[in-house]
């Protein structure tokens, strides 16, 4: 079964406070899903037309895990608490099945 990948990139953070509680609210989230950071930030080096941003990405076991996850209470309230305070591009993508 392939695997889902949340990959987000922040545009702007106009509101480090609203982040850091979105980080808070999301970990837990997340993990409720079985879901598995493995980016969040760092350096980034961009090639051709990207633009280095902040990126995350997150791995669940399935597709389907990582879209009720983002659906979820627990990521509504996470959304909720971020509101206004980042632009960002949120997409949910399947991995391949090897």
């Amino acid at each position: 079964m392939p695997k889902g990948y949340w990959v987000s990139v922040y545009r702007t953070i106009s509101d480090p406070e609203k982040l850091a509680a979105y980080n808070e609210l999301a970990r837990a989230a997340v993990q409720a899903f079985g879901g598995r950071t493995f980016i969040r930030g760092g350096r980034v080096v961009a090639y051709d037309a990207g633009i280095a941003e902040r990126t995350i990405l997150v791995e669940f076991d399935s597709f389907e895990q990582a879209v009720a996850a983002r659906e979820s209470a627990a990521y509504q309230e996470a959304l909720a608490a971020l509101s206004d305070g980042v632009e960002r591009d949120f997409r949910i993508v399947e991995g391949i099945d090897d």
